[in-house]
């Protein structure tokens, strides 16, 4: 058998970076740690249903979901009234009230939510509305459409009876006067560690739903669209096989379908675990990624989860009959 030191001598002599080896051998180190952790979270990882997880530390949110199941509540009705605890939460400076503002000045919000028949609502860029969730649960059960957006979107939730109301919070003013003495923008990872909430239910009778709601990167350009309201990006439900979702920089999840290409893994026998790590690794393999967050959630039918991230410091909460707990996630750095 070729020895390590002997391989890194040869391939130098040949003319191959010792460093280029070197990082090879690391890097294959760091995945063979990474597997060996999933393979000890999926042996124990199937839950007794129903179950609720969520991105973060959101037990709160959990709870709240949790208690409509427990009330023989749908999983759709779960999700929705789930992640409106962080909507509401003016403490919560990356979702709904409270929520950093563009470089205007602007608190928009993105949401979509999708059931355990393919039905899907969304509205992106939506501002003065606390629970974009609830509004795009309208555009899902009210309208022929599956998105709305801008002041199409408010005009809409005021038409549903939604009041308007100012959702830049003192906090979240100060902090845009702030930021405006050096107009920097550099999104920092895992800041104050929580982003968008997305949360999956599974109900009593196995049905599997989803939602996620953000007020988006803080100081963005106006307009900017993230993954979370976008089906396939920020989630993904099929009821036959699992769901998932996702948090962290939007444009990296956008331009990999992450959601979607994890519950496509899972179709073909991938472990959620697995599943979300695949997905992580074709943003690693295609994008430069140093400075970059994204964490990906899923679950399965028979209630077996399963989360990955680029970087250390991701968690996502998990409540069932039992308990509810929050999990690292495992990383790639």
């Amino acid at each position: 058998m070729i020895k390590r030191r002997d391989f890194i001598k040869t391939s130098a002599a040949l003319g191959v970076s010792t460093t280029a080896i070197l990082s090879a051998c690391n890097s294959g180190d760091k995945m063979l740690a990474a597997n060996s952790k999933l393979l000890s979270q999926s042996s124990d990882a199937q839950e007794k249903l129903p179950l609720v997880i969520s991105t973060w530390n959101n037990q709160a949110a959990n709870q709240a979901a949790f208690d409509v199941i427990k009330n023989k509540g749908t999983a759709v009705d779960a999700v929705e009234v789930g992640v409106q605890i962080p909507e509401a939460d003016p403490n919560d400076q990356s979702v709904g009230y409270g929520g950093r503002p563009d470089r205007e000045g602007n608190v928009t919000l993105d949401a979509c939510i999708m059931d355990s028949k393919g039905n899907y609502g969304a509205v992106t860029y939506l501002q003065h509305i606390k629970h974009p969730i609830a509004v795009a649960r309208k555009v899902m059960d009210e309208t022929p459409h599956v998105m709305l957006s801008g002041d199409g979107a408010l005009q809409f939730a005021l038409s549903q009876g939604f009041k308007k109301e100012e959702l830049l919070t003192e906090k979240s003013k100060e902090d845009y006067k702030e930021w405006l003495k050096t107009s920097e923008y550099k999104p920092k990872v895992n800041i104050e560690l929580h982003d968008t909430i997305g949360m999956i239910a599974i109900d009593g009778a196995g049905d599997i739903s989803g939602a996620c709601t953000t007020s988006g990167l803080a100081y963005k350009l106006p307009g900017r669209i993230g993954d979370s309201p976008i089906i396939g990006a920020g989630l993904f439900v099929d009821n036959e096989i699992g769901a998932a979702t996702a948090t962290g920089m939007g444009e990296a999840v956008l331009r990999s379908v992450g959601s979607f290409l994890i519950v496509e893994l899972m179709r073909n026998g991938l472990s959620p675990a697995d599943a979300c790590k695949e997905a992580v690794m074709r943003i690693i393999q295609k994008q430069s990624y140093k400075d970059l967050q994204v964490g990906y959630l899923a679950v399965n039918k028979q209630g077996e989860y399963g989360a990955f991230a680029i970087q250390p410091g991701f968690v996502f909460a998990l409540t069932t009959n039992e308990e509810t707990k929050v999990i690292d996630a495992i990383s790639y750095l």
